[in-house]
């Protein structure tokens, strides 16, 4: 029901999108802006069967771009995206059925398992702001879908298949640590908060939070695979600085 709403949601941004490339009713504004990013992510993967997992901390950084088309009322209207790379995956919570670290037999240590997995992420936003526009503080919202594409993958952990303590195990589920990532394309819908200082000499300054719900599985989802479901989901901090590279239309 949820990936159905989201798949809705998701088709819907598109479609408004593509409305508001044709229409023009508010103040007239043509101001690109083109800046930089950086931030850390904390990503997870819902499996099912399910894997106890936690959150995964990652970075993230690129390139922003946004286009200021009209200020309707008192709302700026924007569209934003972003091309940036990306660290995604999970990490797995290994532990007994009394909720204590597994411990591996043949070394003595508490089992630990990470999985990293790089994109290179695309979100594109439609962006409204209400404050100062020139210079000042002002605050936003943005919603709209976002693509990624797989570049690498790399695991960190203490056990091989052959030596993990599975009989300790409160979560028996372990295909997961002998399978690649299948599916190369992800997609799913972001949508954020944030504030952002402007100022005409030096540019904006931006701070927000986003999440992001996976509307794809990294593996394969037939009744032939394993897993029924291992689509991605993250909560992002995000800094950013861009600069206005088209003239600047004053209130």
């Amino acid at each position: 029901m949820r990936v159905c709403l989201a798949r809705f949601v998701f088709l819907a941004l598109l479609f408004l999108f593509s409305l508001s490339t044709k229409a023009q009713i508010g103040e007239y504004r043509n101001v690109f802006a083109v800046g930089v990013n950086g931030g850390y992510t904390l990503t997870s993967v819902g499996f099912s069967p399910k894997v106890t997992t936690k959150l995964f901390g990652g970075y993230t950084g690129g390139l922003s771009l946004r286009y200021t088309s009209e200020k309707y009322f008192t709302a700026l209207c924007s569209l934003a995206a972003e091309i940036n790379w990306a660290q995604a995956g999970w990490s797995e919570n290994i532990l007994t059925i009394n909720s204590e670290p597994v411990v591996n037999q043949e070394t003595g240590e508490a089992e630990f398992y990470d999985r990293r997995i790089t994109y290179v992420q695309m979100p594109i936003m439609a962006h409204l702001a209400w404050g100062k526009e020139v210079k000042g503080f002002s605050f936003f919202f943005y919603a709209g879908p976002q693509f990624g594409l797989y570049l690498s993958e790399s695991t960190r952990t203490n056990f091989t298949t052959e030596t993990m303590n599975v009989a300790d195990r409160a979560n028996k589920t372990t295909a997961q640590y002998d399978m690649p990532v299948e599916k190369k394309f992800d997609y799913g819908i972001c949508a954020g908060l944030g504030t952002e200082y402007s100022h005409p000499a030096l540019g904006h300054f931006r701070l927000d939070v986003r999440y992001y719900l996976g509307l794809a599985n990294i593996y394969g989802a037939t009744k032939s695979d394993y897993f029924g479901k291992t689509n991605q989901s993250a909560i992002t901090v995000k800094v950013a600085w861009l600069v206005d590279v088209t003239g600047r239309k004053s209130p």
